[in-house]
């Protein structure tokens, strides 16, 4: 073809139409109708999916080991984006697996057809150790054709790839601590200067996180560094509260370089996978890592004393599922079976991760639930305890603020195993839509549509506008607390005020310390 360039695959590159519109390629892709863009960091050829154009495994950035990243960009080149990018190094099946792991994904209904879509950004789970965006509950077709928006997923560094603190022991390293956060913020970086190519506004940017993705959604509220490269925030069922401290960081890396016993810089990567499994010597069990008040990237805690001053004109939508625990602790788990009154408070005072009287806590549980078992007790105060404070005061802090703010619950549950009801991870094929995905327990009748439609609805309302109402919910009034209204997310959507205030008012009692401080 004259006047244009071929890759291997012999596509062509055709002129943009316009500075940074779409433009499709007429030549077949591997048996899949081929999309392709000019953006400013390359020209991205992709595939359409359902009508939605799909863009896998572009790089925004290289890794060095425990060093900041360096943004990448390819103008002018031929970009090949049809396939995942691999995921940070951890413990588990998710893979390929590579240090060098800074990719993100983009779906987009027709570029061409509209500009100026609404971007929604998801960080995954897996605390701050492991998960990939490349799980099929995280696919972002059918939430990108249901409200005509453009999604984005981004994998980054995790684990000591990404949060292992050396900057007091090694004067080379000074950004390691917060190394996956600033993963995150390039990779917001790069959807501010890119996505417009893809039919993305760049000036409505939401993030949205599931359990330690809204975690570090509520870190980046915080750290000056993400200032203005999101307009709208919703976590999942996670919260951070407060960051590690430097100090407790510091031992927590000492631990961990003492189990890897060698030089963190050059041995392989497996051997610093294998050296997860060290001790934390501030918690117990399994080595923390999570971002570092490090008083460079971040100098202060998200959500103490108060909420940070930053994020309170970013309106957000703060939400947990009924039965959280349920996920963490399974029905087969030593600490629940032959569960017994004799025995339920002490197997559940280290899961609730406070320091409050567990005989009391379940005489409570009993008073008000007479018909629970001790298993349902169990999960209930955990769920309470351990996995619903931290948001209940992210939301009060941003109350307390006047800050634009939306709190939610999930009472839909699990259509395969009933009794694992509304546990962690339920509301994500909720949202994404991926309600017939490999690991989905939603079911796919007329419930479960439902329920997602409603989840998907308001959160491309959110994407939209700052505000998670639309024609097919009940009013959801903003969170305050006079009436801490909540939409309960379940087969038919309703708002209730302070939905089981009660545990919110027995846990208060106790100061509340974020894991890993």
């Amino acid at each position: 073809m004259s006047g244009a360039s071929r890759n291997g695959d012999g596509l062509s590159r055709r002129a943009a139409i316009g500075a940074g519109a779409a433009t499709l390629l007429a030549t077949g892709a591997r048996g899949q109708a081929p999309a392709a863009v000019r953006a400013p960091a390359g020209d991205f050829v992709g595939t359409i999916e359902g009508g939605v154009h799909a863009f896998r495994g572009i790089r925004y950035g290289r890794a060095e080991r425990f060093r900041a990243p360096v943004p990448v960009a390819q103008p002018g080149q031929i970009v090949r984006a049809q396939a995942y990018g691999p995921v940070c190094p951890q413990k588990g099946s998710y893979g390929p697996q590579s240090e060098d792991c800074l990719f993100l994904n983009i779906w987009s209904a027709d570029p061409r057809r509209s500009g100026n879509k609404p971007v929604m950004l998801y960080i995954h789970g897996g605390a701050y150790s492991n998960g990939s965006v490349t799980d099929p509950l995280n696919d972002g077709q059918a939430l990108a054709a249901r409200g005509d928006v453009v999604v984005v997923t981004v994998n980054h560094r995790l684990n000591a790839f990404g949060y292992l603190y050396l900057a007091r022991l090694d004067p080379r390293f000074p950004d390691s601590g917060n190394a996956g956060q600033l993963d995150l913020i390039l990779a917001l970086r790069w959807v501010r200067d890119n996505i417009a190519a893809f039919g993305g506004d760049p000036n409505r940017v939401m993030v949205f996180g599931q359990s330690g993705g809204g975690a570090k959604i509520a870190t980046m509220m915080a750290m000056p560094a993400a200032k203005g490269l999101f307009h709208r925030a919703a976590t999942m069922s996670g919260q951070q509260v407060t960051a590690s401290g430097p100090l407790n960081a510091t031992a927590r890396a000492k631990a961990y370089l003492a189990k890897l016993g060698g030089d963190v810089t050059t041995l392989p990567t497996g051997k610093l996978v294998e050296a997860l499994e060290a001790i934390d010597p501030i918690l117990g069990g399994g080595v923390y890592f999570g971002p570092v008040l490090d008083m460079t990237w971040l100098t202060r805690h998200p959500f103490w004393p108060d909420a940070a001053p930053q994020g309170l004109r970013i309106p957000m939508i703060l939400g947990n599922t009924h039965d959280e625990t349920r996920a963490f602790i399974g029905l087969n788990s030593a600490k629940v079976q032959g569960l017994t009154w004799d025995n339920v408070a002490e197997r559940m005072a280290p899961e609730l991760r406070i320091d409050i009287l567990p005989e009391w806590v379940v005489a409570q549980y009993r008073a008000h639930f007479p018909t629970w078992s001790p298993l349902d007790v169990f999960y209930g105060a955990t769920t309470a305890g351990r996995s619903w404070r931290g948001q209940v005061i992210e939301a009060e802090e941003r109350a307390r603020a006047d800050a634009p703010g939306f709190v939610y619950q999930v009472d839909y549950g699990s259509r395969v195993e009933p009794r694992r009801g509304a546990f962690h991870t339920m509301d994500i094929p909720l949202v994404f839509g991926t309600l017939g995905a490999r690991g989905s327990e939603t079911g796919t009748g007329a419930d479960a549509q439902s329920a997602s439609k409603a989840m998907q609805d308001s959160f491309v309302a959110f994407a939209r506008t700052g505000d998670p109402n639309h024609a097919g919910l009940p009013r959801w009034p903003k969170y305050g607390l006079d009436t801490r209204a909540t939409m309960i997310f379940d087969a038919r959507a309703r708002v209730e005020n302070d939905p089981r205030g009660w545990e919110r008012e027995l846990f208060a009692r106790v100061p509340y310390i974020q894991p890993g401080t």
